[in-house]
């Protein structure tokens, strides 16, 4: 977009306004019930935030403050259309999405995670994205079995 035309304070104000699109992963958009409610609470704050700064005044700071929430607005709303809706399953014999898994490692740690969307992944928290390298994994194995991933072996102990 061209600022010869508007009121910009300088190029630096415009380009404060022009923020690129946050990136859309290229895998299907699975998602849980809790990840679902997420991304529409999301989107109703970054609505919410963007409808705050369209009503400042000055051009230049509405401009900058409505950047980020219409960023936002755009990755939310693309990931809400394209949001598949995962059931939880019905059986735990296997490692699947949705649930949790409970492994050891090689050296003594035992990890659990619940492998969800990747709008839901939140490894601190004790989620992944089932896209992730441990999550492809683990994918329909079974408590006892092991997998190797980086030199290292890591056994299932629990499915939940």
């Amino acid at each position: 977009m061209a600022v010869a035309f508007t009121k910009e304070e300088s190029f630096e104000t415009a380009s404060e306004t022009l923020l690129p699109d946050r990136p859309i992963s290229p895998h299907p958009n699975l998602v849980t019930e809790a990840g679902l409610r997420a991304l529409e609470l999301q989107f109703q704050q970054a609505r919410a935030a963007y409808d705050t700064a369209i009503a400042i005044e000055d051009v230049n700071e509405r401009r900058r403050q409505a950047a980020n929430p219409l960023r936002d607005l755009r990755y939310l709303s693309a990931r809400l259309r394209t949001a598949q809706l995962i059931p939880d399953p019905t059986s735990a014999d296997v490692v699947a999405f949705g649930l949790t898994v409970t492994f050891t490692r090689d050296d003594g740690r035992v990890q659990t995670y619940r492998l969800v969307g990747e709008d839901e992944a939140d490894p601190k928290a004790g989620s992944i994205s089932y896209v992730s390298p441990v999550a492809q994994l683990l994918m329909g194995k079974a408590v006892g079995d092991v997998v190797e991933t980086g030199g290292q072996e890591l056994e299932i102990i629990a499915i939940s």
